[in-house]
C-alpha cells in the first residue's frame, strides 16, 4: 500500500440555489443570478445549514456581492549590500512595472498581468511583492514562473544583488497574515444582504436585534479576546473549504479563506448583514 494510489470518498452535495440580486465583478455586473453550490465535507450538517442560508437568499432577493480585488501574489527575496541600496533598488523597481509586464511577464504567460509592486525592507533584505491578474486561474504557478523571470531581469539591472528565493513569504501563501488582508491576495469579496424582519423571525426564528447583539459579543469581542488577526467571523472556513474540495482548488488556501469580518446592524427594523 505504501506507493499505491488510492482514493478517499468524502460526502458531496449540491446545495442551493442561492439567489444573487447583483454580482459585482471588477469590470462587470450581473443581475438576478441563481447558482447552485457543490460542497464536499464530512460535516454533512453543513449541507442543511448552507441550504437554509440559500433559502433566505431566495426569500429576501437582496443578496449582492462586490469583488474589491482579484490578484495572485508572489514575493521574491533579494539580499542587498545595505538598507540604502535595497531602498534605492525598490524605488526604481516600482517605476518599472510596465517594463516588467511588457518585456518579461507577457513573454512568459498569455494570461498573467502585473498590476502591483509592493515591498518590505528588513535590514539589507529586500522583499518585493508582485501582484498579478491571472484570468480564470488561481494563478499560483503562472505567478511563480513570471516572478522568477522578473527576478532574473532585476539581477541583470542590479548585479550587486543576491537572489535568495522566488518566494520570500511576504506573498504570503497559506498563512494568516496582515499583508494579505490589507493589500489583497486571491479574491477579496464582500457579500451583503438585507433580510426583512418577518423573514428573520419566521425562517431564522430570532430577531434582527438579537442577531446584532450576538455578532458583537461572539464574533467581534470574542475574536478580540482570542487574539484573532484581522478576522471576526463564526466559520467562513467551513463553507469555503467544502467548496474548495468540491471544485478541485488548493484546500490549504483555506488559511487565508478563514479571514474575514462579519458586520451586521438593524436598518429600519430589518437586518443588514
Amino acid at each position: 500500500m505504501k506507493n499505491q494510489m488510492f482514493y478517499t470518498g468524502i460526502p458531496t452535495q449540491v446545495v442551493g440555489p442561492l439567489y444573487f440580486a447583483e454580482m459585482r465583478y471588477l469590470n462587470k455586473t450581473e443581475l438576478s443570478i441563481e447558482l447552485d453550490a457543490p460542497l464536499t465535507t464530512y460535516e454533512t450538517t453543513l449541507f442543511h445549514s448552507v441550504g437554509r442560508g440559500a433559502k433566505i437568499s431566495r426569500l429576501a432577493k437582496t443578496l449582492t456581492t462586490t469583488v474589491l480585488s482579484d490578484m495572485m501574489t508572489r514575493s521574491i527575496l533579494f539580499e542587498a549590500e545595505n538598507a540604502h541600496q535595497a531602498n534605492q533598488v525598490f524605488v526604481d523597481i516600482q517605476s518599472k512595472k510596465d517594463y516588467f509586464q511588457e518585456q518579461v511577464v507577457s513573454k512568459q504567460s498569455n494570461y498573467a498581468r502585473l498590476k502591483q509592486i509592493d515591498g518590505k525592507i528588513v535590514g539589507n533584505l529586500l522583499y518585493i511583492r508582485l501582484g498579478y491578474e491571472t484570468g480564470n486561474a488561481s494563478g499560483h504557478n503562472m505567478t511563480t514562473f513570471a516572478s522568477d523571470k522578473i527576478a532574473e531581469a532585476i539581477l541583470a539591472l542590479y548585479p550587486t544583488l543576491q537572489y535568495v528565493s522566488v518566494s520570500g513569504n511576504f506573498c504570503t501563501d497559506k498563512k494568516v497574515s496582515s499583508v494579505n488582508a490589507i493589500l489583497g491576495r486571491g479574491k477579496h469579496v464582500i457579500a451583503e444582504i438585507l433580510i426583512p424582519r418577518d423573514i428573520v423571525e419566521k425562517s431564522l426564528r430570532t430577531t434582527p436585534e438579537k442577531l446584532v447583539d450576538l455578532n458583537i459579543k461572539k464574533n467581534l469581542i470574542g475574536s478580540i479576546a482570542s487574539g484573532g488577526l484581522l478576522t471576526a467571523n463564526a466559520h467562513y472556513a467551513n463553507m469555503l473549504l467544502a467548496f474548495y474540495l468540491a471544485t478541485g482548488q488548493d484546500a490549504a488556501n483555506i488559511v487565508e479563506g478563514s479571514q474575514g469580518i462579519t458586520h451586521c446592524e438593524v436598518r429600519d427594523g430589518d437586518l443588514y448583514f
